[in-house]
């Protein structure tokens, strides 16, 4: 008998399986440095895909132009994110009312 609410066969199967870690976590400091990267990860790819459609037209478009536009893009990316990322924090602290109220 299966432990889960759904139905028995795959979908159950798939969600006890997904339950179950595939990896150690990192450790909690290690945040500030990956939200930043997947966030350059996934923004750059975006931005880099739209403006490769923009510049080469759905016709031409080649996905070896779009990598090399995404990883220059992602290369600038990080950095510039690990940087910026405590002054957005500060910004966005005068915009945004603390968890606290203060």
């Amino acid at each position: 008998m299966c432990r889960c609410r759904y139905d028995h066969g795959l979908l159950c199967a798939l969600v006890v399986t997904m339950s179950k870690p595939v990896f150690k976590k990192l450790p909690a400091p290690c945040m500030a440095y990956v939200m930043p990267l997947l966030l350059s990860i996934i923004m750059s790819c975006i931005v880099s895909l739209i403006s490769t459609l923009k510049s080469t037209g759905f016709a031409d478009f080649e996905l070896r132009l779009w990598c090399g536009a995404w990883f220059l893009s992602w290369v600038v990316a990080y950095p510039v994110l690990l940087l910026i990322l405590p002054l957005v924090r500060k910004l966005s602290s005068f915009i945004v009312e603390s968890p606290t109220g203060h």
